[in-house]
């Protein structure tokens, strides 16, 4: 409900025994067996794992990846096209973004519009040890960016609930009405705007 999507690109060149452990390399061999070998998974944000996990993970993806890239769309955006095309707008700047080109993609249940051999995989993270590795710096990524929102907008309790629909987060929406983080496509966001407790309603004209 509030600004997403966060996606991550991760160009490796291998992985740590313990990301290893997390998911599958199959797709990445397979691609290696047709002749590819710059692969890199693309991912948004995601909640498999413990947060103090996910931050024990991400640099080691960062000091094992040949390049990795994190892009951002805001909620205007996301408003104005959707979250799955605000989605692939965020993985094509991902990927526009690395210093090094991949050849090959491996991407969590979308296609990009890029002239790069690409595969889709239906919940990719948890098949993927490449999209798995994404999803994890997308989201330490996000979290990041609700401490810093938070400091900004308190009242919202955004460090605590990560901008998700959690009950306090809906109470807060009820009692102060949407930041301009919130996506006004989202219903609880939305209706908000007009029944917050500070609401106010202009009088119109009767003739």
């Amino acid at each position: 409900m509030l600004e997403s999507p966060r996606v991550a690109l991760v160009l490796h060149r291998g992985h740590t025994q313990r990301m290893s452990r997390l998911c599958s390399t199959r797709f990445e061999r397979a691609a290696r067996k047709l002749g590819w070998l710059r692969i890199a998974g693309i991912e948004d944000d995601s909640k498999k794992l413990t947060s103090d996990r996910r931050a024990e993970l991400a640099p080691r993806i960062r000091e094992h990846a040949l390049a990795w890239a994190v892009a951002e769309v805001d909620a205007q955006r996301i408003d104005a096209w959707n979250i799955y095309q605000a989605s692939r707008q965020a993985m094509t700047a991902a990927l526009h973004q690395l210093t090094i080109p991949p050849d090959y993609l491996l991407i969590d249940a979308m296609q990009l519009d890029v002239l790069i051999e690409q595969k889709s995989l239906i919940k990719g993270d948890a098949r993927s040890i490449s999209i798995a590795a994404a999803s994890i710096l997308a989201k330490t990524h996000r979290d990041a960016r609700m401490q810093e929102w938070d400091a900004i907008y308190p009242q919202y309790g955004l460090a605590r609930h990560k901008g998700y629909g959690t009950p306090d987060h809906l109470e807060a929406l009820r009692l102060h009405g949407p930041s301009p983080l919130h996506r006004q496509s989202f219903a609880p966001v939305r209706d908000s705007a007009c029944w917050a407790a500070g609401a106010t309603q202009t009088v119109l004209p009767l003739s």
